[in-house]
């Protein structure tokens, strides 16, 4: 860590206060979402793939992502999901910020966001004076294979002769974020529960050597509406338990079953508004990144002021620094080419229970109930858990 870089952990440099808790920063390279990957590489016999996490060798892996499953929450609620609860494993960090877009591009590619570039629902296309929504993704000027351009861990594996599938809602399929998540995959359309565990067997029984990733949204798509913790995310949990459990009995044998997810989720309280706060407004050319994870794009010469602004509204109830200091302390990974154009002047992180929405230009925002994108333990976390037939 450098000096400068101290000094801001604990409180003595610019734009954070003596009170606020240090920020735990993403296990890049050591337990985190983006080492998953390269270790199934390793694990199934692909050259030159590091098992960072010292996976052992099987012919076959199926890793269930299951949207919005963070640690947490699955620990505080074994009754929903006591076959999970009973799986061998622990937790892991999703990456930063601890969301979809971010965490889909480090389990297709096994690199951190910072090199990906799918660095948050909505980031800054450089040059453009435009913001990208990277679950949207309706700018047709805009390319899903060139907007991130590191090789996938997918057609990695294809070339080396593994049988390759994706296993996901036909909803996504051909989607321009599936088009740069999930390119070199073989694309396996699932509508339901019974479909993603049929067609996940068949895919894992495909050739000699397999790599199978299902993923599910509903557990996500439930916490955003209607919070954690409630009796709809509650019983949505035991679907989700329940898919696991299948998945583990219909494995072939010679494989590994993985269950992660990309991110935590925590339901704020406190709302601050950015479009009613003239102080959060001034100076502000862009408002990007999600309510657990903001960017803030400043106007020319407002930087400074910008920052200072945005330390001073949120107080100790975020952590607010530039984005060099940020890229500085780790908290993205390495940066790829022309990936510090795309993060905001100023990253705005709550750690406490506080949301930033901003209701003219996002007015779907301050409807949810559940959220993420934070830095904090119930976002971050992730669980890793195996199950294996031999």
């Amino acid at each position: 860590m450098s000096e400068a870089a101290a000094e801001r952990r604990d409180g003595s440099g610019p734009g954070e206060g003596s009170a606020l808790p240090e920020p735990p920063v993403p296990r890049y390279g050591e337990a985190a979402l983006s080492d998953l990957p390269s270790s199934a590489l390793a694990a199934l016999g692909v050259p030159d793939a590091p098992n960072v996490l010292g996976l052992p060798a099987v012919p076959r892996v199926c890793v269930l992502l299951v949207d919005g499953l963070g640690w947490e929450q699955l620990r505080a609620h074994p009754g929903e999901a006591p076959f999970l609860n009973a799986m061998d494993g622990g937790p892991i960090t999703a990456g930063f910020p601890a969301t979809t877009v971010s965490s889909l591009g480090s389990l297709a590619t096994g690199a951190p966001p910072g090199a990906h570039g799918l660095l948050g629902v909505q980031i800054a296309i450089p040059g453009t004076g435009r913001l990208l929504n990277c679950l949207r993704w309706r700018d047709e000027t805009v390319d899903p294979e060139t907007f991130q351009p590191v090789p996938t861990v997918y057609g990695r594996a294809a070339a080396d002769g593994v049988e390759v599938a994706y296993v996901a809602s036909p909803l996504y399929r051909g989607s321009s974020l599936s088009r740069a998540t999930t390119r070199g995959a073989r694309y396996v359309s699932a509508g339901g529960l019974g479909q993603l565990v049929g067609r996940a067997e068949r895919a894992l029984r495909r050739g000699d050597r397999a790599y199978v990733t299902v993923y599910h949204a509903d557990l996500d798509a439930t916490g955003h509406r209607y919070g954690v913790g409630s009796a709809d995310w509650r019983h949505q949990l035991r679907f989700v338990d329940l898919l696991a459990q299948r998945i583990a009995e219909v494995l072939p044998p010679g494989s590994s079953l993985y269950v992660t997810a990309d991110h935590g989720m925590v339901d704020p309280d406190e709302r601050i508004d950015a479009d009613a706060v003239p102080a959060l407004a001034e100076g502000v050319a862009l408002l990007g990144g999600d309510a657990r994870a903001r960017y803030v794009y400043s106007e020319p010469g407002a930087h400074a002021d910008v920052l200072a602004a945005w330390t001073a509204t949120l107080g100790g109830r975020a952590w607010v620094v530039s984005r060099e200091h940020a890229v500085e302390d780790g908290w993205f990974g390495a940066l790829g080419l022309g990936m510090l154009e795309r993060i905001g002047d100023v990253v705005a992180v709550p750690h406490a229970d506080l949301a930033i929405v901003a209701s003219e230009r996002e007015p779907w925002l301050d409807s949810m109930v559940g959220m993420h994108g934070s830095l904090v333990p119930a976002e971050q976390l992730v669980p890793l858990l195996t199950a294996s037939r031999p």
